[in-house]
């Protein structure tokens, strides 16, 4: 799209303003990235390392790039492609091959991830996964932390947490465009007009899949032309004179706060995919020869020959300097201490901050003059007190605002959510710290891990956990091993709050799924669930004064029940993780449950008064209490494990497995199974009866292990 301004205009100057020393320092940042991918292919051969992956041919354009931007100072979200940015950046050549033996000392990963995935704290380059595309969303919520920093008074003066005039550079290769959420950032940044440098690295292929097959009319430009307020340019990344040239105009264009902009670079790629690809079986010979004319390793050395910039004997005492730092580095890397065994479980969960100990447990002090609270008012009144104790608390979600348009907010009613639960934070924190997002779930999770690596503390809201899938990939894949994988450099302690379950008389499949057990298999993750409304707020306050990123499933069904409201506990009443409540004591049997089934075991248990039944409710699923569940099967010597999900494979499975593994010899009877057919959930009440589980059929399963 043609937009310029007095600092996108064009520059006429020969070498685009660089001077000759410049372009000698990017022709050794070239050269010394392709040196290392080649040593690294070496000893990938020689099995010192275990995975190779190259960005030869991109160089030019991603020198240029590191050239143009600001080390510490813009943020970057780089792909594997980018080595030759990150030299350029400031990263040694022994920083990058220590990921690729995988040393300890490694400042992207610490030996946990493969080569060339990229992560730096003091470069400002956040940990990169494998994952394609995922790093594009979560780049638009890092260029969203300097706007809303500037726009919340407390924050104005947080120069630790933005510049006024950074960038936020992400890259991504043509073929990964094709992945939807390439789409969602760059809308979502020109809608916002955020400064993102989208930087896109065309070199025809994904893998063995040319561009065409890729992408309408064959051009990632034509194809995003349409997006209001982006600037374009499109250039030969094969030559740095003209990339700095573009670049330089783009960067521009978002340092002003006009928006974003894309960065089409075409370059080649000489080598293949990885080496555990072959290019030879689907590109051609003439293909590769005009490749190899294009390499700005071949194109640029004779550049600078033919412009007297360098001689012949200049260039080759360059490459031996250069050759020597390699082999120096790759020495320097090989006798690096490897990672300890006993270091695999650091950094899954914060060191510093620990949400299951006793800092967590707090007094409540019941406000006995405000009555009853149901579930939706605690929750409220527990995002609310948090948000005016700490600034950074940003809210978002589809709808979870009272208005979008600001203008009319004093005239409505607003929204708040479709269950309330955020209703009038809007108007108490404005709209910079509670907004509503695009309907699109990976966008509000890849935001979110966007802010929280630079510092700010989402509380986000999927609408409904039913619709959850979409960011899958964020939650599993991104924020729940961010600290594990960039080795405690980096953190995102996201809460994602999901209204979750059924019981609804309607909800039908798509408005009454379970599935907690998806979460609670991922390491990282914190997974809360309460059944009664003080529970729900001192929990709340938990999970956003903790560290880690906390799954927040909020039972649909018991918003708004009367058997579950409490008094308001104050504003600083927290719960430990992993502590169970009592919520009866008994002698014959014990019930483990949690959510919704908390209230139909206590109503089962009524049901069959000759049997003293004991009720745990877990309150939070990962962690959960097995102290708790010890003490009262041991003291019982029964157990029924009542859950909402589907019987088989799930959340009950495991807890049951553990009981028969470590409490067997206690045991007087079998364990069982309470639990969800499994089946969808339907319309019809009668039917979704049958598959629910529902009072009578715990009634049944106590009446059923009491006989033993």
């Amino acid at each position: 799209m043609a937009i310029e301004s007095v600092t996108t205009e064009v520059v006429e100057d020969r070498y685009a303003g660089l001077s000759p020393e410049q372009l000698v320092e990017m022709y050794r940042l070239i050269y010394l990235s392709r040196k290392l991918d080649d040593a690294e292919i070496n000893l990938k051969r020689q099995q010192k390392i275990y995975f190779q992956i190259s960005g030869a041919g991109h160089e030019a354009a991603l020198v240029a790039a590191g050239t143009v931007l600001k080390p510490a100072h813009d943020w970057f979200y780089p792909y594997y492609r980018d080595r030759a940015l990150v030299l350029t950046l400031g990263m040694t050549a022994a920083e990058v091959l220590a990921e690729a033996v995988g040393a300890e000392p490694d400042p992207n990963s610490g030996g946990r991830q493969m080569p060339c995935h990229w992560g730096h704290k003091d470069l400002n380059i956040p940990s990169q996964s494998s994952c394609t595309g995922t790093q594009m969303l979560q780049a638009v919520g890092a260029a969203q932390v300097g706007r809303i920093a500037q726009a919340v008074e407390e924050l104005k003066d947080r120069t630790d947490l933005y510049e006024t005039d950074e960038v936020v550079y992400v890259s991504i290769g043509d073929g990964a465009t094709s992945e939807g959420e390439f789409w969602e950032a760059v809308n979502t940044a020109s809608v916002l007009k955020l400064p993102v440098l989208f930087f896109v690295e065309d070199n025809g292929y994904a893998i063995s899949v040319p561009r065409e097959v890729q992408t309408a009319g064959d051009s990632i430009t034509k194809a995003t032309s349409g997006f209001e307020g982006l600037f374009q340019v499109e250039f030969d990344g094969c030559d740095p004179v003209e990339s700095y040239r573009e670049i330089q105009r783009a960067v521009n264009y978002c340092r002003e706060g006009r928006g974003p902009a894309l960065c089409h670079a075409h370059v080649v790629r000489p080598y293949s995919h990885s080496m555990s690809d072959d290019e030879r079986n689907y590109k051609t010979d003439a293909e590769r020869e005009d490749e190899a004319r294009r390499d700005p390793i071949n194109s640029f050395a004779k550049f600078l020959v033919s412009e007297e910039i360098l001689t012949e004997g200049g260039l080759d005492e360059l490459k031996a300097k250069v050759d020597a730092e390699v082999r120096a580095a790759v020495d320097e890397a090989l006798a690096m201490p490897t990672p300890h065994p006993d270091t695999a479980l650091d950094h899954i969960y914060s060191p510093d901050v620990d949400p299951t100990s006793d800092d967590f447990s707090t007094a409540p002090q019941w406000d006995e003059e405000g009555g009853q609270k149901t579930v939706v008012d605690l929750l409220n009144d527990a995002m609310r007190t948090e948000m005016r104790r700490d600034p950074r608390i940003v809210i978002f979600g589809e709808d979870v605002a009272d208005v979008t348009r600001e203008e009319i907010l004093e005239d409505m009613k607003g929204k708040g959510g479709v269950f309330k639960v955020t209703h009038n934070l809007q108007r108490e924190f404005g709209s910079d710290r509670v907004f509503n997002s695009p309907l699109a779930e990976a966008n509000i999770i890849g935001r979110a891990i966007g802010m929280a690596t630079r510092g700010l503390k989402p509380v986000v809201e999927i609408q409904f956990f039913d619709y959850i899938w979409p960011a899958y990939m964020q939650l599993k894949n991104e924020l729940s091993n961010m600290r594990w994988r960039s080795n405690g450099a980096f953190k995102a302690p996201v809460v994602v709050r999901v209204p979750i379950g059924g019981y609804l008389k309607g909800g039908a499949p798509y408005h009454s799924q379970s599935g907690a057990t998806l979460f609670t298999h991922i390491p990282g993750l914190r997974v809360v669930m309460p059944s009664n409304a003080a529970d729900a707020n001192g929990l709340l306050r938990t999970a956003i004064r903790c560290d880690d990123p906390v799954m927040f499933l909020e039972h649909k069904h018991l918003y708004r029940q009367t058997y579950n409201k409490g008094l308001n506990p104050g504003p600083d009443y927290m719960i430990p993780f992993g502590k169970a409540n009592v919520v009866q004591e008994g002698t014959d049997l014990t019930i483990v449950t949690y959510g919704a089934l908390v209230e139909r075991s206590r109503r089962a248990a009524k049901m069959v008064p000759d049997v003293s039944v004991e009720i745990l409710d877990l309150r939070t699923l990962s962690p959960y209490d097995w102290d708790a569940i010890s003490e009262s099967v041991k003291k019982t010597n029964k157990v029924i494990l009542a859950y909402e999900d589907n019987m088989s494979w799930g959340y009950g499975t495991e807890i049951a497995t553990r009981i028969a593994d470590e409490l067997f010899e206690w045991l007087d009877g079998p364990i069982k199974r309470v639990a969800a057919l499994d089946s969808f959930v339907a319309y019809h009440p009668d039917l979704e009866d049958r598959i629910l589980p529902q009072i009578e059929d715990i009634a049944a399963q106590i009446e059923n292990l009491a006989k033993y």
